[in-house]
């Protein structure tokens, strides 16, 4: 509900036939494919998770003028809201509702932008009613720049004849000289993810010239943001980026992010009230996995793994979970199942929910292993029921 090429169905539909069995929805200041998602899985018979990404200000902690992990923004930073019980779903709506409003108005003003420098080179505008109608946030989704991109492509696409003729536009007025296997993609006019392999080069080459910066009003404090995910029973995640030499999706400069101060952010993360870091296998070298894994276990946060899926390029497979060093990975997935749907029915019953039970007996490695034995024992049809997996 935040863009992708999949409605929620069709990816939880995408991700059993691929052969996995869980499957998530995770939107930008969104959560309106929650509910979907979890009737989804329910339905093919796979765990499910739901919870929400949004950007928010670090300006209060030690690295209020570092680059983090958003490409265009100093200070600023995404985080996820994981895990969120389902009763507490309207709540994070609710307290997104507020978010949107700011991000829609900025993005009029990014189309005015974006339409100033069209119009320089004589190409044709783009309307904003057409950007709402290639969203979903009539139903509660949010609009993006991907949507502004998308609008800008598919545009462009009737626009030029999609093959050499836009590729030779592009790099002429856009993009400047694309690698070669870019250069492929857009050459090839038979190409069936054309429009976002061409989002992906505008985010990353054209996007700065008409972004506009969001405001405090839009990312709001990091630390009200985690106590709000605390208090819903949600877990609140860091989401690593580290510095990129390649980006898999086209969309990301080689850039360098948090990685020169990263022992010095996961620690301060726990100060804020964060519970976890969430990273993507695929984006990341494997030394920046184990570094990732050992501050992880040093600061005693917990390990959330996934891949979101933002072009129909993208595989739904991670081939990174299956090798024995980051097999751990499929633990801490279903521990984050087990942790939302025990929530739902009890608040006590969170991974950090502090009790003093069996549950919550031995260091977080040991209740991690707990409640993944708990999620895999949850029957998918049923979740309603998981208090009889955890034996309650």
């Amino acid at each position: 509900y935040s863009f992708s090429p999949y409605s929620p169905t069709h990816a939880a539909w995408m991700a059993r036939f691929a052969g996995l069995r869980a499957v998530g929805s995770v939107d930008h200041d969104s959560i309106a494919a929650a509910d979907e998602m979890i009737e989804a899985c329910r339905i093919l018979k796979i765990g499910s998770t739901v919870g929400c990404e949004l950007r928010v200000g670090f300006g209060n902690t030690p690295f209020g003028d570092s680059r983090l992990n958003n490409p265009d923004s100093i200070g600023i930073g995404y985080m996820v809201v994981h895990g969120v019980p389902r009763p507490r779903i309207p709540d994070v709506a609710a307290f997104l509702a507020p978010l949107q409003r700011e991000r829609n108005e900025r993005n009029k003003r990014q189309v005015l932008a974006l339409n100033h420098l069209l119009a320089g080179l004589s190409a044709p505008p783009v309307a904003y009613a057409d950007v709402e109608a290639n969203s979903l946030s009539s139903e509660g989704g949010s609009i993006t720049e991907r949507h502004i991109l998308f609008t800008a492509a598919t545009s462009l696409m009737q626009w030029l004849v999609p093959g050499r003729t836009l590729r030779t536009w592009v790099e002429d007025h856009l993009s400047g000289a694309l690698a070669p296997r870019l250069r492929t993609f857009l050459d090839d006019a038979e190409n069936p993810h054309y429009a976002y392999d061409l989002i992906g080069i505008l985010k990353s080459s054209f996007l700065p010239r008409f972004f506009i910066q969001p405001s405090p009003s839009e990312c709001i404090p990091v630390e009200r943001v985690v106590a709000f995910a605390n208090d819903v029973g949600a877990v609140p995640a860091y989401a690593y980026l580290g510095d990129v030499a390649e980006s898999p999706t086209g969309d990301k400069r080689a850039e360098n992010y948090e990685d020169a101060f990263l022992d010095d952010l996961i620690f301060e993360l726990g100060n804020i009230g964060f519970k976890a870091v969430t990273y993507m296998p695929p984006r990341n070298t494997r030394k920046q996995l184990r570094r990732v894994r050992q501050l992880c276990r040093e600061n005693n946060l917990m390990e959330i793994s996934g891949v979101d899926i933002n072009s129909s390029r993208q595989s739904f497979n991670c081939p990174e979970i299956v090798e024995p060093e980051f097999r751990h990975l499929i633990d801490t997935t279903w521990a984050l199942i087990a942790n939302e749907k025990l929530s739902s029915i009890d608040p006590a019953l969170s991974l950090f929910g502090g009790a003093t039970d069996a549950l919550h007996v031995g260091t977080l490695q040991d209740q991690i292993k707990r409640y993944s034995e708990i999620g895999r024992g949850i029957d998918p049809e049923h979740p309603e029921n998981a208090a009889a997996a955890a034996g309650l």
